[in-house]
């Protein structure tokens, strides 16, 4: 196999790199079809029309590392596989994607790709509160996304098959693919090294963070009584908090809800399943 073949059908590598967990392969369907792309290759995989060609997914991996190298086409028999795939294809585009431009470069040269012409980053595409929440899916659930029909993934990846996601609009909010209005399945899956286990934390503890989330969003709020709850997986919590009179109220106590959640998870690690705040006084 040589470069030169792919390089005299001018074939045309888009990238698509952001960070482990930012949505990569929740949005990768849809950049395909922004810039009319063939082949998709994600986690291990050569995806076109919705089905795999060929390669092996990294999240039937059973430790992290293993999952890396597997994304990477570390395996020499691998990235064979996929490579001569491709030189029996017909086609005239492929998108990679990775978590950063140095990846997606790997990927194109063990593959015998031209280098990427064009990267596309996650930040361009998706708000940063899709972000957010894809991160948030990935730390606490454990939760990964293949851009593939849960029918191609159960086929092949029983295992770890979690749900379908049926999308119609794309969940990007600015850059140049926000208008296209069709429907895209994906596949939930989770991998076994990504599991979560519970974090535990004492109830004190837990109550003396809530009572500074408050603080630090609004000083006025004082916290009268916090109510904790330990379930099989995460917390409850219900906060009985004192405000000020004002416009927005609800706004602000929704702001006040995310505000605990995500600070409390994203330092400590636990799940908070839910956050019930309950104004006693105005």
């Amino acid at each position: 196999m040589s470069f030169e073949w792919l390089f005299v059908k001018k074939i045309k590598v888009i990238a698509l790199v952001g960070a482990s967990g930012t949505g990569k392969s929740y949005h990768a369907k849809l950049v395909a079809q922004k810039y009319k792309i063939d082949f998709i290759i994600d986690d291990g995989l050569l995806i076109r029309n919705n089905r795999i060609v060929a390669g092996h997914s990294a999240k039937e991996e059973k430790t992290f590392m293993a999952s890396v190298k597997a994304a990477v086409f570390d395996e020499k028999s691998r990235r064979d596989e996929v490579a001569r795939k491709l030189q029996t294809e017909k086609f005239s585009s492929v998108l990679v994607v990775g978590t950063s431009d140095k990846m997606v470069r790997k990927i194109a040269a063990r593959l015998q790709l031209p280098l990427p012409a064009k990267i596309v980053y996650i930040e361009d595409i998706a708000s940063q509160e899709a972000i957010d929440t894809a991160l948030r899916t990935r730390r606490v659930e454990g939760k990964h996304v293949i851009p593939l029909p849960s029918v191609e993934v159960k086929r092949g990846y029983p295992d770890i098959y979690l749900a379908p996601i049926s999308v119609l609009k794309p969940s990007v909010v600015q850059g140049p693919i926000q208008s296209i209005p069709v429907l895209h399945e994906k596949s939930v899956v989770r991998p076994s090294y990504s599991i979560p286990q519970k974090s535990h934390i004492s109830g004190l503890a837990l109550s003396l963070m809530v009572k500074n989330c408050v603080s630090e969003f609004n000083e006025s709020y004082k916290v009268k009584k916090i109510e904790v709850k330990d379930t099989e997986t995460g917390y409850r919590l219900v906060i009985f908090i004192v405000v000020d009179a004002g416009t927005d109220l609800e706004k602000k106590i929704t702001e006040l809800r995310r505000y605990i959640t995500d600070n409390i998870e994203k330092y400590t690690g636990i799940l908070i399943e839910e956050v019930n705040i309950i104004i006693d006084n105005v």
